[in-house]
């Protein structure tokens, strides 16, 4: 007997059956259906080729298809699972699924520490830390000086970095963010939790606003 083809799978470059991604990640079978829906609006919002673009995901964070943002970069670029410049189905499920309220923890901070690791060495350095806060700043329209930030980001740095080696790792950065667990608080939706084909508009706009969103991963934000 012949394997069956799914309609979706023909259409969709990267399309995952929903029994598939069902059993990766938290959602249902037929939540990640609902989650199809809100995929093909996105993917379809500049080119219709079933794939989720850089502009497409700048489009859908700030209306602005041309508004760059180094946080929204490193998003797109973990949602971008296979590094291959844009955003499959099953990529974007899988994702999503992090921040599922029922997603693991270990899930969340893991993230959290590869959306801080610009250079993807294993370790979040200083200068990494300073160039996420400031984008987080500007994109919260906020406005510190120099000195201030400076200050700011070296006391940060110091509490995370244990080992005083000048690199938070991995395990500094779990010992860090269970001492201060309003660093994740953002990175669980609540939204995702009832994914439903009526939600998606809910879901259109407000799960997408990645930089209010995940604005508690500032580890500044609570010291200002």
């Amino acid at each position: 007997m012949g394997c069956i083809i799914s309609k979706n799978s023909e259409q969709t470059p990267g399309y995952e059956e929903p029994n598939v991604l069902a059993a990766a990640t938290p959602f249902t079978a037929g939540e990640v259906k609902a989650l199809y829906v809100l995929f093909k609006k996105l993917s379809s919002s500049i080119v219709a080729d079933g794939l989720i673009h850089k502009e497409e995901f700048q489009l859908a964070l700030f209306r602005n298809r041309n508004c760059r943002n180094l946080f929204a970069d490193r998003i797109f670029d973990l949602f971008d699972m296979k590094g291959n410049g844009v955003i499959e189905f099953g990529e974007f499920v899988r994702s999503l699924g992090i921040f599922h309220p029922n997603a693991p923890i270990e899930e969340k901070i893991a993230f959290a520490f590869r959306l801080y690791d610009l250079r993807h060495t294993g370790y979040i350095e200083r200068e990494e830390l300073k160039e996420m806060v400031l984008a987080l700043l500007h994109e919260s329209d906020l406005e510190l000086s120099e000195d201030v930030v400076e200050t700011i980001v070296d006391k940060a740095f110091r509490e995370a970095d244990t080992k005083d080696d000048g690199r938070i790792d991995r395990e500094e950065w779990e010992d860090f963010v269970s001492k201060n667990p309003s660093l994740i608080r953002n990175m669980t939706l609540p939204y995702l939790k009832y994914v439903s084909p009526i939600e998606i508009n809910i879901l259109v706009t407000s799960m997408w606003r990645a930089a209010s969103l995940l604005q508690n991963l500032n580890p500044l934000q609570r010291k200002r």
